[in-house]
């Protein structure tokens, strides 16, 4: 569900040779435009993969949306510019994500959301391993199932969703930023401060 510009040719063929190791894989997308659409279709069989296990979703209402997108298996995520509230979505309706990350903050962001739920071993720096990893949860229905029960019996004490600690720890932070130019002292580094439950 990210915006489709995200999708670039090195993605579509991972996702492609995934498909291709797991026939009943399919890859659901946003629904955009019929030509992107045939493109996309296009795309996929010209590498190997049969154009209807391409599948559009159409928009639908916040809460439908989260409805259907808690059916999927795994989000796998675009790069260089990774996924921002589509993998928070994501992580909070249960479907575990799978990222390869850069060096940029476009490209950390979802590493970051997965870290703060627990899941950091889903974030890769090679093209490779985030292959292996997409593999490794179509093949392997436990190591998925393991993910999506993580994500959904700890919603709502993961630090990715637990607004009232997030809260107080901006709070925090903007009080010690005041006492810092209260005292005269120049802006400068405040490292992390987080408190616990």
């Amino acid at each position: 569900f990210n915006h489709t510009y995200k999708i670039l040719p090195e993605a579509f063929d991972v996702w492609c040779t995934v498909m291709r190791e797991v026939p009943r894989a399919v890859l659901w997308l946003k629904e955009t435009n019929a030509q992107l659409h045939d493109n996309v279709r296009h795309a996929a069989a010209a590498r190997g993969v049969d154009p209807s296990r391409v599948i559009f979703a159409p928009g639908l209402s916040y809460a439908d949306h989260f409805s259907r997108l808690a059916l999927a298996d795994v989000f796998a995520d675009t790069w260089p510019y990774n996924a921002h509230t589509t993998a928070a979505d994501a992580l909070w309706a249960g479907v575990p994500v799978v990222t390869c990350h850069g060096n940029d903050y476009a490209s950390r962001v979802a590493a970051s959301a997965l870290n703060a739920v627990g899941l950091a071993e889903l974030a890769f720096g090679s093209v490779e391993d985030y292959t292996c990893a997409l593999l490794a949860l179509a093949t392997e229905p436990g190591l998925a199932a393991g993910y999506k029960a993580h994500l959904q019996e700890r919603r709502l004490a993961l630090p990715l969703f637990d607004t009232t600690r997030y809260t107080r720890e901006l709070e925090a932070l903007f009080l010690r930023m005041a006492a810092r130019w209260q005292a005269g002292q120049a802006p400068g580094h405040l490292p992390a401060q987080t408190t616990c439950h």
